[in-house]
C-alpha cells in the first residue's frame, strides 16, 4: 500500500510542480500596460493634470505612468505647480489633458483644447514663448527627437506636466503612459514547494515501503542437518539424461533475482533526491511576492496656507543661475547682462561700476554673488504675482568670504526672479527664527503697525542715526553693539574731512544721508517680528568756498568717471548707496531693531555749478 502512496504522491507533485511553472511562464501576464493619448487639435502645448499619471486603476499601489513622447526636433517638458503653469498658459491656448468620468478599457483619460484668457492687444499676434529656462518650473527635461521620463506625484499636489517643442511649432501628440501592473503570481512559490513536498513524502514513502517489503519476510529458521551429498555420477546412472542437458545443478557464481532488486531500487531514488533538491532551489526570493513599500510621512501645510513661491530645488537652481549670470555681466561690464537678473538697488550699483569699470580698467569690481550652498531660504507664500523671497548664500569655494544675503522678486508668471538687494551679513549677525522653507511666510505691508517700527519708516529713521549718532532721536531704538556700517560711515567720514582740510584749504565738504528711492521689503519672521531691507544713500558735497577757488576730486576715479572731471568752482557730490537689511522686532517687544547686512558701492557723482 505504501507504493500505491508514494505513486499518488509523485503524481500530484508533478501536478502541482508544473501548475507553478506553467503560472510563472506560459500563464504570465504583462508586467506593464500602456495607452495612448489622444489629441484632437496642434497646438503649441500640451498639459497633462497629476492625476492622469494615476489613470490606471490595475497599476501597482504607488507607481505611476511613464511617459513617452515622441516628434520632430527638440522635445519639452517641465512639472511645476498646476496654479503656476496655467497661469503661464493664461495667453495661450493649449491643450489639457485630464482625468474623465467615462473610462475606456479601465482608463479614463480624455483632452480638451483650452483658449487663451488674456487675449492680446488689439492689432498684436499671439505671444510666442519659448517654455525653456522658466523659473516656475521645478525641473525640465529635454530629449531629441524623444522623451522618456516617469513623474510620481503626491495625492493631492496639484501638480501638472507640460509638454512643448520651441512654443511656436506643435506640441509633440505622440504621446503615451506606461504602466506597471500587476503580474505576480503569489501560488506559484507555494505551489512548487508544496509539490517539492509530496515529491520527497512520496520519496519517504518508496523507501519505507522498501524497508517494509524486507522485515515481512522475516529470518529463515535452519533445518535438521542434512547429509552431506556427493556428486551425481552421471554414467554411472546410465550416462545423460535425456535430452541431453544437465537438470538440479545450481551454480554457485550465478546471481539470483533477489539480488538485484535492491541495488536497482537504490539508483531510482538518488535521481529522485536530486530532483526535489533542485526544485526546491528553483523557489528563489524574485518568484515570491515583494513586501509592500511603507509610505512616507508628509509634512502638511496650515489650513488655508498658500504654497510658497519657491522650493528649495528651485531656489537653488535660480540662485546659481544669478551667480552666473550676474558672474558673467562683471566680466564683460555689461549692464544689459545684468539685467536679467538684477533690479532696482542691486542693477542701479553695478551699472554705475561698469561705467567707472570702463574708464578705469583697474577699478574694482563688486563682490559676486555665490552660487552655493543656500543656509536660509524663506520665500513668500502666495499664490498670485509679484513674488518675493529672502536668501542667505554662503561662498563654497571660499568660507572665508561672508554669507551673502539678498531678496528677489518675480514680478509675473512669465518673469525671471530679479534681485533687488544685496549684502554681506554682519559677523556678529543672528538670524531670527524664520518659518520652514516649505511652509513659506508672509510679506509683511510697508505701513505695518504690528512691528516696532513700520518698513517704510526705517530708512529714514537710520538715515538720522547716521546723521545724528546717539543725540537722534531714534538711536535708542536701533542695537549700535555688531553694527559694523554706522562705524565704517564714522570712520570714512572722519578720515576724508581730515584728508580735504590738509589738502584743500579753498573749500569746504559737508556729510548727508536719506533714505534711498527704493521700495522696502519685509518677510515676516516667528514670533510676529519681520525682515526689512532698505536702501540708504549717503552723499559727500565738496564746495569753493570763494569764487576764484576751485575745488578738486583728490583723485577719486568715481568722480572723474562720473563728472568727466578733475576739478571745478562749484562743488563736487558724490553719492553712495547702501543696501540694508535689519531685523525688526514685534511690537511690545524688548529686543532692538538690529542690523544683520549691508553692502555700499557708489552709484552717483555729479557737479552743481556755484550759485
Amino acid at each position: 500500500m505504501r507504493f500505491v502512496w508514494a505513486v499518488v504522491a509523485f503524481v500530484l507533485a508533478a501536478g502541482l510542480i508544473g501548475l507553478g511553472i506553467a503560472q510563472r511562464t506560459v500563464w504570465l501576464g504583462p508586467d506593464e500596460r500602456t495607452v495612448s493619448i489622444d489629441v484632437e487639435e496642434q497646438t503649441p502645448f500640451v498639459l497633462l493634470e497629476d492625476d492622469v499619471f494615476a489613470a490606471l486603476p490595475e497599476a501597482l499601489d504607488g507607481e505611476s505612468g511613464t511617459l513617452d513622447v515622441a516628434g520632430e526636433g527638440t522635445l519639452f517638458a517641465s512639472y511645476g505647480r498646476a496654479h503656476d503653469m496655467e497661469a503661464w498658459l493664461s495667453d495661450q491656448t493649449y491643450t489639457r489633458v485630464s482625468v474623465s468620468d467615462d473610462a475606456t478599457e479601465g482608463v479614463a483619460i480624455e483632452s480638451e483644447t483650452v483658449d487663451a484668457e488674456v487675449a492680446p492687444a488689439e492689432g498684436e499676434e499671439p505671444a510666442v514663448r519659448n517654455p525653456a529656462g522658466s523659473d516656475l518650473w521645478l525641473e525640465e527635461f529635454t530629449g531629441d527627437g524623444s522623451l522618456q521620463e516617469r513623474f510620481r506625484f503626491p495625492e493631492g499636489s496639484d501638480m501638472a506636466v507640460l509638454l512643448a517643442t520651441d512654443g511656436a511649432a506643435p506640441a509633440p501628440s505622440d504621446i503615451t503612459l506606461t504602466w506597471p501592473i500587476d503580474n505576480s503570481t503569489p501560488y506559484a512559490p507555494w505551489l512548487m514547494a508544496g509539490g517539492a513536498a509530496l515529491l520527497l513524502v512520496g520519496l519517504l514513502l518508496y523507501i519505507s515501503g522498501i524497508l517494509h517489503s524486507r522485515r515481512a519476510r522475516g529470518p529463515r529458521r535452519k533445518g535438521l542437518p542434512v547429509p552431506r551429498t556427493e556428486p551425481i555420477d552421471l554414467a554411472k546412472d546410465g550416462g545423460a539424461i535425456e535430452g541431453g542437458e544437465q537438470k538440479g545443478v545450481i551454480s554457485s557464481g550465478t546471481p539470483t533475482r533477489r539480488s538485484i532488486g535492491p541495488k536497482r531500487r537504490s539508483l531510482i531514488a538518488v535521481p529522485a533526491i536530486g530532483l526535489s533538491v533542485a526544485l526546491l532551489a528553483g523557489c528563489t526570493g524574485e518568484a515570491f511576492p515583494e513586501p509592500s513599500p511603507t509610505p512616507t510621512e508628509t509634512v502638511i501645510a496650515p489650513e488655508n496656507q498658500q504654497a510658497p513661491a519657491l522650493t528649495d530645488a528651485q531656489a537653488a537652481r535660480i540662485v546659481a543661475d544669478v551667480s552666473a549670470t550676474v558672474a558673467a555681466a562683471d566680466e564683460a561690464a555689461d549692464e544689459n547682462v545684468a539685467q536679467e537678473r538684477l533690479d532696482g538697488l542691486a542693477l542701479q550699483m553695478r551699472s554705475v561700476n561698469y561705467r567707472i569699470r570702463g574708464q578705469f580698467g583697474d577699478y574694482a569690481p563688486l563682490p559676486k554673488i555665490p552660487a552655493s550652498p543656500i543656509e536660509v531660504l524663506l520665500p513668500q507664500a502666495f499664490d498670485e504675482w509679484p513674488r518675493t523671497a529672502l536668501v542667505v548664500v554662503s561662498d563654497e569655494a571660499d568660507p572665508a568670504v561672508p554669507p551673502t544675503i539678498l531678496t528677489m522678486t518675480q514680478a509675473d508668471p512669465w518673469a525671471k526672479y530679479k534681485v533687488s538687494y544685496i549684502a554681506s551679513l554682519e559677523p556678529s549677525a543672528e538670524i531670527p527664527d524664520l518659518a520652514p522653507s516649505y511652509q513659506g511666510s508672509a510679506l509683511v505691508p510697508p505701513d505695518s503697525s504690528f512691528l516696532q517700527m513700520a518698513p517704510a519708516d526705517v530708512a529714514a529713521a537710520y538715515a538720522d542715526v547716521l546723521g545724528h549718532g546717539d543725540e537722534s532721536e531714534f538711536a535708542a531704538a536701533f542695537q549700535a553693539e555688531g553694527d559694523t556700517f554706522r562705524t565704517e560711515v564714522k570712520r570714512v567720514r572722519d578720515e576724508t574731512a581730515a584728508k580735504f582740510t590738509a589738502d584743500d584749504v579753498a573749500g569746504e565738504i559737508t556729510f548727508g544721508q536719506d533714505p534711498a528711492d527704493s521700495e522696502p521689503i519685509a518677510l515676516a519672521t516667528l514670533h510676529n517680528g519681520a525682515i526689512v531691507a532698505v536702501g540708504v544713500t549717503r552723499f559727500e558735497k565738496v564746495t569753493a568756498t570763494n569764487e576764484l577757488g576751485v575745488v578738486r576730486n583728490n583723485g577719486d576715479p568715481a568722480l572723474e568717471a562720473l563728472t568727466g572731471e578733475t576739478e571745478t568752482a562749484g562743488s563736487f557730490v558724490r553719492t553712495d548707496t547702501s543696501p540694508l537689511f535689519f531685523y525688526v522686532p514685534a511690537q511690545g517687544s524688548d529686543e532692538k531693531i538690529r542690523l544683520l547686512g549691508w553692502s555700499s558701492a557708489v552709484t552717483d557723482g555729479v557737479i552743481e555749478e556755484p550759485q
